[in-house]
């Protein structure tokens, strides 16, 4: 949801990835589609006029992208100065604009000129939010190792930075915030509800108001959005649900795999016979033969899996956990059950995305986009060393080749494919495209990989000559998973991905406040 004018809610659509923006009546009525120039395009939020929608085109998973104003009622879009930015939101008088990246919390003139940091934050910032006075700002910031997000204020003149809620959950979860208009409340999500904090008790400082809890729902809330009037809370309600599906090439589309149940990162044992999952949206990981037949359960809450890998005897299965408010840690497990075991519990720095390597003796894995600093790591598991791949700062997401001679990796903004050499020590580009989880074919001829996302589609790459080949169009196939998307490989090198079975909708909810 991005914004309303009093009369009209702007609002995303979101559809196989792709962008776009629709506006109805707060009274009710059919949207009506704005076209975003650009397929990487997403909008931030609405001019205090209603004029203008402030946008960002973000380039793969960047996390910032220039900045942006598109007329409403037509014209053509313009950049605002050479700013950069994550989140943005025009100031109450529309003359200043407030905007994050991954340093700090900034200020500009409307039209992007003579910008400056506000103040500098130790995590992301995003989502922020001007108090209808112009005298503060609230905003997100998210933990650089946890992901962890809490809420915090600053004065417009950068002094007093704080955390709101400091203490009320630990760890923190709360989020993207918005004003009434009237100044008396703040209103934001948190663990799938929304809540509303009295404004005027504790701005600029300290605050020692309650949350008070608005809605208990079956569906997960997010990003409130108070009207102008003050008598409704337009809201997103979503269900998370998948079902998996499978590429059949002689019948030209996805089917449903193992019946369709609602799982990602779905791996295959080397002898094709076991196959590992990992259950959406809960996160829990699961075996079972390859027919889905006797399921055992292999890690529980809070512990999240992430894209689990078999050992190539079999006997063990890598993955890492994205558990809210804790550091990306890898771990591994017996795929007969027993608790999944930290492989670096003393390492601080974020781990994701292992790999085995062909012998069973290391283990690649990297860092976590948007954190630049992200370096492709092999683990020994003999000496328990670890080592740094050479010329691999600014990559994440590797992946070792079935002959164990080549790791793939994708640089931190996901635009492209590099390829690392074990013989020649030296990194290659194969690749200058946006891309997602890159997977090698069986026989190591081929790299597959998700397209994104204006013309959203599985592809291949022949590793000899580098010539890429579409092999199943997305376009018209809705995907969902962790962290949107998700795709693999099954034994035949058939693609698999996770088809949204889900809702999203816009409530309008009714509130009196006293």
């Amino acid at each position: 949801m991005v914004g309303t004018d009093g009369s009209r809610l702007y609002f995303a659509v979101e559809r196989g990835n792709l962008w776009g923006i629709g506006q109805v009546s707060v009274s009710g009525g059919e949207p009506a589609q704005i076209p975003m120039p650009s397929g990487t395009m997403s909008p931030l939020s609405v001019s205090p006029d209603g004029s203008d929608l402030l946008t960002e085109d973000q380039q793969g998973t960047s996390f910032t992208g220039p900045l942006w104003t598109l007329p409403v009622l037509g014209g053509s879009p313009r950049r605002l100065g050479d700013i950069v930015g994550s989140d943005g939101a025009w100031s109450p008088n529309g003359q200043t604009l407030a905007y994050t990246n991954a340093s700090g919390l900034f200020l500009a003139k409307s039209d992007g000129t003579e910008s400056h940091e506000l103040v500098s934050i130790a995590g992301f910032a995003l989502a922020p939010a001007w108090s209808p006075d112009g005298s503060g700002l609230r905003l997100t910031v998210q933990d650089r190792k946890t992901n962890a997000q809490s809420l915090w204020e600053v004065s417009a003149q950068g002094t007093n930075l704080h955390p709101l809620l400091a203490g009320w959950h630990n760890p923190p979860d709360e989020c993207c915030g918005k004003w009434t208009a009237d100044g008396r409340y703040f209103v934001f999500e948190s663990q799938r509800q929304i809540w509303a904090l009295p404004g005027k008790v504790g701005f600029l400082r300290k605050s020692s108001a309650t949350p008070v809890q608005l809605t208990s729902s079956p569906l997960s809330l997010s990003t409130p959005l108070p009207s102008k009037d003050g008598k409704k809370l337009f809201v997103v309600g979503r269900t998370f649900r998948g079902t998996l599906v499978r590429y059949d090439s002689k019948a030209g589309q996805f089917l449903p795999f193992l019946s369709g149940i609602s799982v990602e990162n779905v791996a295959f044992s080397k002898d094709g016979m076991s196959v590992a999952y990992v259950t959406f949206p809960d996160g829990d990981l699961w075996r079972s033969k390859a027919d889905g037949s006797e399921p055992l359960q292999l890690s529980y809450p809070p512990l999240r899996a992430v894209l689990p890998r078999w050992s190539p005897d079999g006997k063990q299965i890598v993955f890492y956990s994205s558990t809210p408010g804790k550091p990306l840690k890898i771990y591994t497990v017996s795929p007969q059950g027993g608790s999944p075991q930290q492989l670096m519990p003393d390492d601080p720095k974020p781990q994701m995305d292992p790999n085995w390597s062909p012998d069973g003796g290391k283990i690649v894995f990297g860092g976590s986009p948007p954190n630049i600093d992200s370096t492709i790591h092999i683990l020994d598991l003999g000496s328990h060393q670890v080592s740094t791949v050479p010329g691999s700062e600014g990559l994440f997401s590797p992946r070792w080749s079935p002959d164990g001679r080549y790791v793939l990796a994708l640089p931190i903004n996901s635009l492209g494919l590099v390829l690392f050499d074990f013989q020649t020590q030296k990194w290659s580009e194969l690749l200058k495209a946006g891309i997602a989880f890159p997977a090698w074919s069986a026989d190591g001829r081929y790299v597959y990989f998700l397209s994104a996302p204006d013309n959203p589609a599985v592809l291949r790459l022949r590793i000899s000559d580098r010539k890429v080949e579409r092999v199943a169009d997305l376009k018209n196939l809705p995907t969902t998973g962790l962290y949107g998307l998700w795709f693999s490989l099954t034994p035949d090198d058939s693609p698999m991905v996770l088809r949204d079975a889900g809702s999203q909708d816009i409530y309008a909810l009714d509130w009196e406040t006293p």
